[in-house]
């Protein structure tokens, strides 16, 4: 099933619609109902008001959300590339016949790390998280042998590095699946369309300058969407330590 906030250009557009009609569906209701009395009008302001301050709010918040989950994204990548880097330094704990196998399986676990954040191809990405999987379970398996042959100081440090580089893989993987829930999506969407409604029914009369807001909110759910996807958007988090560290190992 297709995910809207994964492609931000099309939210915009949806979005822009539905609430440009919102606003148009209001402005019709007034005509066939009437405009409002004085006394109405007052109360009516209130409550527009109060709507569309807590429309903002809400779109604060959830921009909020998604730099927080944004800079995580960035974050985690950071410290995969740092994960690598220690363990490719500490096979030389390791017995030199099989340093250099474990160094070989790092680059090219890292290469596929990479591939992870490139690739925009569905059945690519599937192809990289099976081969990741089973580079995994060969780099786990090199130092494991050695840990439980050897139980010595230099040895647990060789694998607990190891074990940092395949947590790391996890937990830029969760960050990767947290995403805004959909559920605050419902939330926007249907306070963004009463708010519309509201201007349009309160509008003195008909014009372009109910096309605005809608502009307004649209642009922002855009924003929104485009730093919560991943792979979806324009703003997106470029592997810049792990593609350093492919440069400086290919030079050593």
């Amino acid at each position: 099933m297709m995910n809207i906030v994964n492609f931000p250009l099309l939210l915009f557009a949806i979005s822009f619609m539905a609430l440009w009609l919102s606003a148009l569906v209001g402005a019709f209701f007034r005509q066939k109902i009437g405009p409002l009395k004085e006394g109405e009008r007052e109360d009516f302001e209130v409550v527009q008001g109060a709507a569309l301050t807590l429309l903002g709010l809400l779109i604060g918040f959830t921009f909020s959300m998604a730099i927080t989950r944004y800079e995580q994204r960035k974050t985690y990548e950071q410290a995969e590339a740092d994960a690598i880097r220690t363990e490719y330094i500490r096979a030389d704990l390791l017995p030199a016949a099989d340093a250099g196998g474990v160094r070989d399986l790092l680059r090219t676990y890292l290469d596929h790390r990479l591939l992870f954040y490139t690739s925009d191809d569905t059945q690519q990405r599937r192809q990289i998280n099976a081969e990741t999987e089973q580079l995994q379970n060969q780099l786990w398996t090199a130092v494991q042998a050695h840990g439980t042959a050897q139980p010595t100081t230099t040895t647990a440090l060789a694998v607990s590095g190891m074990n940092d580089v395949l947590n790391a893989q996890g937990y830029t993987q969760a960050a990767w699946w947290n995403r805004i829930p959909l559920e605050a999506w419902i939330l926007l969407a249907a306070i963004a369309i009463g708010c519309n409604l509201m201007i349009g029914y309160g509008a003195h009369r008909t014009s372009l300058l109910l096309i605005i807001f809608p502009i307004a909110v649209s642009l922002s759910f855009f924003l929104i969407a485009d730093i919560d996807s991943p792979r979806g958007g324009v703003i997106r988090v470029q592997p810049q330590n792990l593609m350093r560290l492919s440069q400086t190992l290919s030079a050593h």
